[in-house]
């Protein structure tokens, strides 16, 4: 029995200019290049300039990835942005992709699951394919949470990036079977219940302001290797495969301990796993459609390849996508 598969064409990304090593936090925080190495693996990361916008970075991503498909802006019937650092309020940093990139039709919206944001946005992108909504999805993460740090914190500061990532996920006959090229399962997940543990302080309807980062560091990895792991194995069961199956581990690139921690816990080796952290930083929603674009990049993944893909953000939301390369 044939079936619709939602398969990766291509990928994308744009990192802004301007990095930032760990010493320059040295010069005004008490912290050291050590210190935020041994905690976080991040040795550098990228910050947008002042007149450099979320939607800025989507275009150049997005364009990217077109480019790497040898397609134009109107191939695409519709764009999909995971962020949490928008322009503006409203209109969404999806209508100003397509409006950027010079598409006249299709549509396009955001979703916002902070750092699971491109799993949920993959996940969403796929059912858009399978029910023949779509042909084509341009999916985006893109951030620019340097906008929404508190610079006095020392423990979240130093932590995060700017940055964008993206793919064209296209539709393609399969055979149903766990063979296919394409994504082959999802699991997501959120609980409002912890919500306190990793959010931002303002907001629209409360403060009337963008606020800034707080999160409890400790908590939130206690509940990040378990949930990764769990949603990792729950997608990987859906297709009907196992961790030995894995080729490729692509995770949220946020913490080398949270990644380290959860690749033991599938029982897999550090040697299947992308790891970009250390030159990225925590770029949220856009973490793992960049550290997707480097290694495809690099040619790391081949024709067949199984990748696992898995984040965990405020909400806390978390979730997982296998598919076959």
């Amino acid at each position: 029995m044939s079936v619709t598969r939602a398969v990766i064409r291509s990928t994308g990304h744009y990192l802004p200019a301007r990095v930032v090593p760990n010493a320059e936090f040295a010069k005004t925080l008490d912290t050291s290049d050590d210190w935020i190495v041994s905690r976080s693996g991040i040795e550098r990361r990228h910050f947008a300039a002042e007149d450099e916008y979320t939607s800025d970075l989507a275009i150049k991503a997005a364009r990217a990835a077109l480019d790497n498909a040898g397609l134009a802006a109107d191939d695409i019937d519709a764009v999909i942005v995971a962020t949490s650092t928008p322009d503006f309020t409203f209109p969404a940093v999806a209508t100003q992709v397509q409006a950027g990139l010079g598409m006249r039709s299709g549509f396009a919206f955001d979703i916002q699951a902070v750092c699971a944001g491109f799993v949920f946005a993959l996940a969403n992108a796929t059912g858009l394919i399978m029910a023949g909504q779509a042909k084509r999805v341009l999916v985006i993460g893109a951030e620019t949470f340097s906008r929404i740090l508190d610079w006095n914190d020392r423990s979240t500061c130093v932590l995060f990036g700017d940055g964008a990532g993206a793919v064209i996920l296209e539709a393609q006959t399969g055979t149903g079977k766990n063979t296919d090229r394409g994504v082959l399962a999802s699991d997501l997940n959120s609980d409002g219940q912890y919500r306190e543990l990793l959010y931002v302080d303002g907001g629209v309807s409360r403060t009337g302001t963008a606020g800034v980062l707080r999160m409890q560091g400790r908590e939130v990895f206690r509940h990040a290797v378990e949930k990764l792991a769990t949603s990792a194995n729950s997608a990987l069961d859906k297709a009907g495969l196992q961790a030995d199956d894995v080729d490729w581990v692509v995770p949220h690139q946020a913490n080398l301990r949270i990644i380290r921690g959860t690749v033991q816990k599938l029982g897999l080796s550090m040697e299947k796993v992308v790891v970009t952290v250390q030159d990225h930083g925590n770029t949220s929603a856009a973490s793992i459609p960049l550290a997707l674009s480097v290694a495809n990049a690099e040619g790391r993944f081949h024709p067949g390849d199984v990748i696992v893909t898995e984040a965990i953000g405020g909400g806390l939301s978390w979730g997982a996508v296998v598919l076959r390369w």
